[in-house]
């Protein structure tokens, strides 16, 4: 796994850099297969230390997690408490739904677009009502049960998934509604 381990305005030195390297690698190997890399920021924040980390996994998924403490090694254990907590609860979601499941999640292909967002607040109408397209990319839509959209959702950290219904026909979509709640629409 590489690490990339910063400070902002903060001397890290190789002690600590050693230190978080046993540490988050101990925590990553226990419940992650193949870690790609990982990016470790410590910052100030008034009196206390912050500790933000990234893992990548070869999944895909990206597990975050945050600490602040007084001290930067507690900061950091803090921070990686809270990350080994939350790739052991999306381990045991994983094993939990792929017992149901026999064969592989069959993906589709479609097409993602960026669009321009128009910043500059005018009283005028646009001349053209056609979006400007930023960035076009292939994208992929899985076939899943509804309840493991809403994990895989929740473990990528997006506010909507789109995916297709195993054994059905047409795109739903799941989304995390302003209350906290999770919304399911299906045609």
């Amino acid at each position: 796994m590489r690490y990339q381990i910063s400070g902002k305005q903060i001397d890290i030195g190789t002690a600590l850099q050693t230190h978080v390297q046993t540490e988050l690698g101990e925590a990553v190997a226990k419940y992650a297969q193949r870690p790609t890399d990982a990016n470790v920021v410590f910052s100030r924040s008034a009196h206390e230390y912050v500790c933000e980390a990234t893992v990548h996994l070869s999944t895909g998924l990206t597990a975050q997690a945050r600490g602040h403490e007084t001290e930067i090694y507690a900061a950091f254990d803090s921070c990686c408490e809270k990350m080994e907590t939350q790739l052991r609860r999306y381990k045991r979601r994983l094993k939990d739904h792929h017992r149901d499941r026999s064969e592989p999640v069959e993906l589709s292909a479609a097409s993602s677009y960026i669009l321009a967002s128009d910043k500059t607040p005018t009283e005028e109408e646009p001349s053209s009502l056609q979006p400007i397209i930023v960035a076009e990319m292939e994208t992929k839509i899985p076939s899943l049960s509804v309840g493991e959209a809403v994990m895989q959702m929740e473990l990528a950290g997006a506010p909507v998934l789109i995916f297709r219904q195993e054994g059905q026909d047409g795109l739903n979509v799941v989304y995390r509604r302003d209350d906290g709640n999770i919304g399911w629409i299906d045609p």
